[in-house]
Order: structure tokens, then C-alpha cells, then sequence
């Protein structure tokens, strides 16, 4: 079943997050051991969290790296990195002046066509994403999108699921706190790189609709690919330069999720999600099923 807890790979997570070291943690207000576990046991239940009441973003980013620590036991391994916030209107709803980043697990991040349960966390969500697969660390040292095209593998089509788990509304530094609401995914197909201007080109203009087929295919809404911080891989430069400052060098296999393209809708049962990706190589498209939700024993 999707979104059972696990208790395995947890080492190069934490390996991963110890090296951000303990010192910027220290000036922050973090919050505390029980608060986190907590947060954690709402979020293995699927259930409204409290959340770390009043946060700065210092105090978020602590709240995010402590969290992370433990949500590896849940989600498995580190698969990559998400950036969120990286499109003008979600900066704007949450009050915030630039991207922030959180951890991917690959437990839930599914590449078959799913069925998923529409209550699969307190406050499921989902949207329409693009992700990134790494070559090398030199993406680090992109200036342009064509030049991160010779440190990526592939882009791949990404319906996320996420889980805000509080109750709205919910600020950006609450979103920061809880690992940019990361729980999984639908991954599409992979579409390998060429490093020409015309495959960046199709990055920055291509269409994505997104649509219910149990509506007869009705329009959820669409977006061009360059409503992500002008061109999607100005997201992918942006995220492995944050990583690096934080000591964080992406190696190869590493995934980066650029951010919605289209806002977060709420799942409801018997939803047929299909998204669109017009104008990318062979018009990609991924989907998902939202069945009946199921008793989670409250």
C-alpha cells in the first residue's frame, strides 16, 4: 500500500544532513525533541499536526533539518531535493522573497500508473512538477540553461503528492519547517538530455495541462514551463548552488523537483489526473488515480 512507513536506508540521509553541521542550528530557536516527534507521528498517521507554533525562517530551516532526521525512517533513502516557492505566485501567497529547498525519499516516489488512496495525509495535495535527474556536480557551476543541460541526465515528468498537515492558512516559514510538505509522487517518463539551444528552448515554452478524465477530460488548469523562476532550469542552477553552500555536492542519479507549475488542488475519490507536457519531446503525459479514501483507525 502507498505510504507505509519504513525503517530502512536511513544512514546516507543522515550522513547528508549532518554536514550542514551543528552551528546554524545553534542560532536558531529549534524546535524542540518532542515537538519534532510529535510532528513526526502525525505525519506517520496521516493526521493535522499542531506544527512549532510562531517561526522565523532561522527557526524553520532548523525545524526542516531536524525533521529530516527523522522522516528518512518513514521515506527511506534520500532521492534528491525539492525547491519550492520558485514561481512568482506561490512567493506571493506566502509572503516569501526567494526559493527554498527540502529533502525527496524514494519510498513513495512511484513510476507505474497508480491508484492512491485520496486521503493519503492530513491535507493531501497534488500538483503538476518537472523533475530533474543529475549527471554531475557541475550543475553547481551553470550559469545558463543551456550549460546545466551538460550536467543533467534527464527531465521527467512529476505529478507531486504532497501534505501541509496544518490547518490553513499556513505561512511560508510553517511550509519550510515541514520539508516543503514533501510525501511522494508520480513520476512520468524519462526524457534524456540533448545539450542544444533547442531542447532548453522547448523547456522554457511547453505546456502543461492538467486534466480530469472523470470529467470528460475537463481543463484543472495549465502553465508554460517558464512560469518556474523564468526557464526550469534557472530552478535546477538555483537549487544545486543552495545545496553547495550548505555543503551538499548533487552527484549522479541525484533528482531535483523544480516546483509547481500549476497551484496545489485537493485530491477527492474517483479523480483521473492526467497531465500534459505539450511541446516537450513525444508530449509526455503521467497520471493518477485518486481511489476512495480508506480508514486510517482515528
Amino acid at each position: 500500500m502507498f505510504f507505509l512507513a519504513t525503517r530502512r536506508h536511513t544512514f546516507s540521509v543522515l550522513s547528508t544532513i549532518c554536514v550542514l553541521g551543528w552551528s546554524s542550528l545553534a542560532q536558531a530557536a529549534c524546535p524542540t525533541a518532542a515537538a519534532i516527534d510529535r510532528y513526526v507521528s502525525d505525519y506517520a498517521k496521516g493526521t493535522p499536526s499542531a506544527g512549532f507554533g510562531e517561526l522565523n525562517l532561522d527557526d524553520a530551516e532548523c525545524a526542516k533539518q531536524l525533521l529530516a532526521r527523522k522522516l528518512s525512517m518513514h521515506l527511506g533513502a534520500l532521492s534528491g531535493y525539492k525547491a519550492g516557492f520558485t514561481n512568482e505566485a506561490s512567493r506571493s501567497a506566502h509572503q516569501m522573497d526567494a526559493p527554498r529547498w527540502g529533502y525527496m525519499y524514494e519510498r513513495n516516489l512511484i513510476d507505474i500508473q497508480a491508484v492512491i488512496p485520496a486521503n493519503f495525509g492530513a491535507f493531501p495535495g497534488f500538483d503538476a512538477n518537472l523533475i530533474v535527474e543529475v549527471k554531475d556536480a557541475g550543475l553547481a557551476d551553470a550559469f545558463t540553461p543551456l550549460q546545466a543541460l551538460q550536467h543533467i541526465e534527464s527531465i521527467v515528468p512529476f505529478i507531486e503528492l504532497s501534505d501541509r498537515m496544518l490547518t490553513p492558512p499556513v505561512s511560508g516559514a510553517a511550509l519550510v519547517a515541514s520539508n516543503l510538505s514533501f510525501r511522494g509522487g508520480v513520476k512520468g517518463p524519462e526524457i534524456p538530455v540533448e545539450t542544444t539551444q533547442a531542447f532548453a528552448d522547448a523547456l522554457a515554452v511547453f505546456t502543461v495541462r492538467m486534466l480530469d478524465d472523470s470529467q470528460d477530460g475537463q481543463l484543472l488548469g495549465q502553465a508554460k514551463g517558464d512560469s518556474l523562476m523564468g526557464h526550469p532550469l534557472n530552478v535546477a542552477i538555483w537549487l544545486a548552488q543552495a545545496l553547495q553552500k550548505q555543503g551538499i555536492v548533487l552527484k549522479q542519479g541525484d533528482l531535483l523537483s523544480l516546483g509547481s507549475l500549476i497551484p496545489p488542488q485537493t485530491p477527492r475519490p474517483g479523480l483521473k489526473l492526467r497531465l500534459q507536457y505539450l511541446g516537450l519531446p513525444g508530449d509526455p503525459e503521467v497520471s493518477v488515480e485518486f481511489s476512495e479514501a480508506f480508514d486510517r483507525g482515528r
